[in-house]
């Protein structure tokens, strides 16, 4: 039967051919094949084929010039009123332009950088408790210790190990503590990074490379919907294309079958959180490693913002599901040693559960006239510094010290998100297990909270998608009546917006809750990067500190 199906339409085929010239033949085929390509290629792209439509609408639409010119007349608008709040100095003071055509003495230097300490005052200031992560620990006796570390080592560089032993030595024993940490085996390996962001770009960068030599043209990264922004910087920089898994609404948990059904054979990587930085949840790595396990993926944990709590959370009293090297599946952990580790700012490490991972993170160029150039991440010379001072950190904290500081962060969250609970009008996000406490309300608008509590003199974080904020909980949270503090303010200024909850937000909420509501992100984009552009500003906008925010983040 089939063959004369397949007979039949042969002579169909020649029928229809009979009349054409060879030129008309292989033209045709030409260009049906060229036209083929072209739908392809434009149907299937990182992007999809809805958002690039509507971006092509927005753009169709804004140049319309009555339409353009009102919405770029909001654009500076908002520009200016940021320029207004970054770029504000102290009466008599201004922006140093060129060199100095002599070089200060030393004590004009410490001079001008008291001048410009009275800038960010507030972070030098008891109220650093107010700040919902950030700074993760201000212990005095800590910062001295790593200051005289890192002046020690301030010159040494790990691309040369021959010429610094020391800081190589530092290095292999700050990983080799980290794999021990997360139940790393004889073959867990790692490195030092600058970062969150380049931990999670390094672990994508491997995969990525893993799944070019097996052959995926087209190499996608599967990860919740609340991973880091860094996940999304990755698929960007290295041509991946991230899918988004979505949450259990009520857990805000990764939906495991969604992400069942998400994998296919471009999947590179799945991707869990341990916690989400939103909501502070920890996704269901079990679940999610034995998948990876059957579709023979590999399984990244980022466990950046809480790494350092959650390893030591069993011995402080608090117990976790398996997250880490014990669930069989698990390929890959990043962690900062600069939150919850303690140490200075640009510390963090990769880790992997074989070294046949941690090779394709690295970059070879076996051929350049300057000699075989190998670097194991993204940067070529890395401060040795920063490295001694982490190594230094951890010597110094022990686990007893981890273990101590694990037990008061934990209790401390624990107890804001039972009370938060208790007060009409307002709900915790999941069932926050570490030290994020996510707050969102059904009943008004909760950025009016987030202003209430800025003007009490708290600083937290504002989210989207859905509207929330929280509180990441650190050691100066930890603090006599910092707590119970918090819980008083948000009762109180809950309280006060239930009076009226229909009440329009006003000031930074509104601008946040608009931002969420603008369907064309490139303007939200724009925005962002005239904020950026701001923080390379050399140009004074007023005279007086009075709209300074102080807080270095892009609202």
């Amino acid at each position: 039967m089939v063959l004369l199906y397949l007979e039949e339409g042969r002579r169909q085929v020649n029928s229809r051919c009979a009349d054409l010239e060879p030129w008309q033949i292989i033209g045709a085929t030409l260009i049906t094949t060229l036209g083929a390509v072209w739908i392809k290629g434009f149907l299937f792209q990182q992007e999809s084929l809805t958002s690039r439509i509507k971006k092509q609408c927005f753009r169709l639409i804004r140049k319309i010039p009555f339409v353009g010119a009102s919405i770029q007349s909001q654009l500076n608008k908002a520009l200016d009123d940021m320029s207004a709040s970054l770029c504000t100095l102290k009466n008599g003071m201004s922006y140093a332009k060129q060199l100095p055509s002599k070089g200060l003495s030393q004590s004009q230097v410490l001079d001008k950088i008291r001048e410009y300490e009275t800038l960010s005052k507030s972070l030098f200031l008891p109220q650093l408790w107010c700040v919902s992560g950030a700074v993760y620990w201000g212990d005095e006796t800590l910062t001295k210790l790593l200051v005289k570390v890192y002046g020690d080592f301030a010159w040494s560089n790990p691309l040369h190990p021959d010429i610094f032993p020391g800081v190589r030595k530092m290095e292999a024993e700050v990983v080799r503590m980290s794999c021990t940490l997360f139940h790393g085996g004889p073959n867990s390996c790692g490195t030092v990074t600058s970062g969150g962001t380049e931990s999670i770009l390094m672990a994508c960068k491997a995969y990525r490379d893993m799944a070019y030599e097996r052959g995926v043209k087209y190499p996608e990264i599967l990860a919740p919907v609340s991973v880091h922004a860094a996940f999304n910087k990755a698929a960007h920089y290295f041509g991946m294309k991230l899918v988004h898994i979505p949450l259990d609404k009520k857990t805000m948990k990764v939906d495991v079958k969604a992400m069942k059904r998400a994998i296919g054979k471009n999947t590179a990587m799945l991707v869990c959180s341990a916690p989400q930085f939103p909501h502070g949840i920890m996704d269901p790595i079990e679940e999610v490693a034995k998948l990876a396990v059957r579709y023979n993926l590999p399984l990244h944990v980022d466990a950046c913002l809480g790494g350092f709590l959650i390893v030591f959370m069993a011995k402080a009293g608090y117990s976790l599901a398996p997250f880490d090297f014990r669930v069989k599946g698990v390929t890959s952990i990043s962690a900062d040693t600069h939150k919850y580790g303690y140490a200075p700012k640009g510390s963090s490490v990769i880790l992997y559960s074989d070294k046949k991972y941690r090779h394709y993170q690295y970059f070879v160029a076996p051929d350049w006239q300057g000699g075989i150039y190998a670097s194991p991440s993204i940067a070529g010379s890395r401060p040795g510094g920063i490295i001694a001072a982490c190594w230094a950190t951890m010597m110094h904290m022990g686990e007893n010290g981890y273990i101590d500081a694990t037990k008061k962060i934990i209790s401390t969250a624990r107890k804001i998100k039972t009370e938060i609970r208790k007060i009409k009008g307002v709900f915790v996000f999941g069932d926050p297990e570490v030290s994020v406490v996510a707050i969102g309300s059904d009943v008004f608008d909760i950025f009016r909270l987030s202003n209430a509590l800025t003007s009490k003199g708290w600083n937290l974080n504002t989210l989207q998608y859905p509207s929330s904020i929280h509180i990441c909980c650190t050691v100066l949270h930890t603090q006599p009546g910092v707590a119970d503090q918090f819980i008083r303010d948000v009762k109180e200024q809950v309280a006060i917006i239930m009076k009226n909850p229909k009440e329009k937000t006003t000031g930074m909420g509104a601008i946040y809750g608009m931002a969420q509501s603008i369907p064309d992100r490139s303007m939200v984009t724009e925005i962002s990067r005239g904020f950026l552009d701001c923080l390379y500003s050399t140009e004074v906008s007023k005279t007086n500190t009075s709209h300074m925010n102080g807080n270095g983040k892009a609202h």
